[in-house]
């Protein structure tokens, strides 16, 4: 009979406590009742936002059949008649930008050549002064640059605006975006804003495929089809009269002390009982950048963690400190089953490799038939996932017929199994972080709250990355041109725009 080695006793141990009726209860309450209600209920509300999108696309194809080639831009062709397009109402572009990228020209370009009938204005959004001037915001004292970059914008709008559309410089949007956003708007007067979702394109770094994973639990919420709770700042709809003359106080909100604009809106919006929608067709390619490294994930997820320290009110504070503490244990009640279930796959391979009997380790299989639920409802979760991620992709296809095709096969969803995994293990130390700290370094800019408000701005040149955001945007040195120059190619776009567009009726 062989001994025991002390490691290996030790591992056995482990494994046969974990298996006691105490330790079994323990699991169980983590993984049967807390972590598989976590996968089957992220695995079910993906499968719902799939169904939304789908729909979309069986709607698009149907109107196809029907003789409508321009489907992709709106449900009924009569739209894109002469008479209908000149009395499409003024929408004024807000794009705050910081940076050149490998994906902003295309971006950008996506943005401007938008097929939207009606006077369409766009603000490029400026910080510092750049070799001709668009819009210059000069740099923020009471709110997050963002934020101020947004402001300065709406207040150089067109007098005629009637609305307001916030995108950030990263976002692709699809030829008839705009017009269906619009439309929206047109269509019910209560909408207070209108919002969408990127679909994260992983660039082969686990540190851009633990973004993809944070961002597709939220993917859900946007996927409604119509009314929702959820808000994102990188596209947000409204209408231009909330901010000329600050209802629901939007300007003053986001003025004194704003660090999110998202979140301080949506707070704004559940305070006076307003309405936020999505749209179906509002989901945007987002392509993250190529050297996205994981202490830039770090860096974003220190972001997203610190958008929950600020608060307009004492409803959004409690509300804050619900979704803090419901995030960290559910976070951490996803990843604990897993810990466990490496010691019992550990302790049966050390087993077979060593030839141990049953007898001599006390070794019990219950854990192993732990581990097959675990696998199981892991499965379920990633199929679910891949599904709505394969729907979203055929979708943004279809609404961009013109741009290079999406695929899904630069998928790695080994990466993605392990993102999920490092994501959430990583999320409550962030968020404990942020919690302990009240300040964070973005940008290059140090923000400090206050109550749930900035009172403190830093700004120093060794401060900060030289990268920022997820899109590659070196930011280099001050003065510094890009490789391709910005505003020629803006202007390039800009006159293809003013050109005759082969859809006008």
């Amino acid at each position: 009979m062989s001994t025991l080695d002390p490691p290996d006793s030790f591992l056995f141990s482990l494994s046969t406590t974990l298996c006691t009726p105490f330790a079994v209860f323990i699991q169980l309450q983590v993984r049967s009742l807390l972590g598989m209600l976590i996968c089957l209920t992220l695995a079910f509300g993906w499968a719902c936002a799939a169904y939304v999108r789908n729909r979309e696309i069986k709607r698009m194809k149907g109107s196809m059949k029907c003789g409508n080639s321009f489907a992709f831009l709106c449900h009924d062709i009569m739209e894109l008649e002469h008479s209908n397009q000149v009395n499409l109402p003024r929408v004024s572009v807000v794009m705050p930008l910081k940076g050149f990228g490998e994906h902003n020209l295309h971006n950008w370009r996506t943005q401007i050549t938008s097929l939207y009938g009606g006077p369409l204005e766009f603000l490029f959004v400026l910080k510092d002064e750049v070799d001709a001037k668009i819009v210059v915001a000069g740099l923020s004292t009471t709110c997050s640059q963002k934020i101020h970059n947004q402001l300065v914008g709406v207040d150089k709008m067109h007098k005629d605006s009637k609305y307001v559309l916030f995108l950030d410089d990263d976002v692709r949007l699809h030829p008839g975006s705009i017009g269906a956003l619009t439309t929206e708007m047109e269509k019910n007067p209560d909408i207070f804003i209108q919002t969408g979702y990127p679909l994260d394109l992983p660039s082969g770094s686990l540190g851009s495929y633990c973004i993809y994973e944070y961002h597709m639990p939220c993917s859900m919420g946007f996927a409604t089809g119509g009314r929702t709770f959820f808000l994102w700042g990188g596209c947000m709809m409204m209408h231009a009269d909330d901010f000329r003359l600050d209802r629901y106080g939007v300007v003053s909100g986001l003025r004194d002390g704003g660090y999110s604009d998202d979140m301080t809106l949506a707070a704004i919006s559940g305070a006076h009982k307003r309405l936020i929608t999505s749209p179906p067709v509002a989901v945007f390619p987002h392509p993250l950048a190529s050297d996205l490294s994981f202490s830039r994930y770090w860096n974003y997820l220190r972001k997203q963690t610190f958008v929950l320290e600020s608060y307009l009110t004492k409803v959004n504070w409690i509300m804050n400190r619900a979704l803090f503490t419901t995030h960290c244990y559910l976070s951490w009640g996803l990843v604990t089953p897993y810990l466990m279930a490496m010691v019992h796959v550990t302790a049966a391979l050390r087993m077979y490799i060593k030839g141990y009997s049953i007898e001599e380790t006390t070794f019990t299989f219950g854990g192993l038939t732990l581990v097959g639920c675990l696998a199981v409802c892991t499965i379920v979760e990633l199929l679910s996932m891949w599904n709505l991620t394969r729907i979203e992709v055929h979708l943004c296809n279809m609404l961009s017929p013109e741009a290079p095709k999406l695929s899904l096969a630069s998928y790695n969803w080994g990466l993605v199994f392990i993102a999920i995994l490092v994501d959430n293990f990583l999320y409550p130390i962030s968020a404990f972080r942020s919690h302990f700290t009240q300040s964070i370094n973005w940008s290059g800019i140090r923000y400090h709250l206050k109550e749930g408000k900035i009172f403190k701005i830093e700004r120093s040149k060794d401060m900060g990355p030289i990268y920022t955001d997820l899109g590659g945007k070196h930011l280099g040195k001050k003065g510094a041109p890009p490789k391709l120059s910005f505003l020629s190619s803006l202007a390039r776009s800009l006159a293809q725009w003013h050109q005759p567009k082969k859809y006008d009726s």
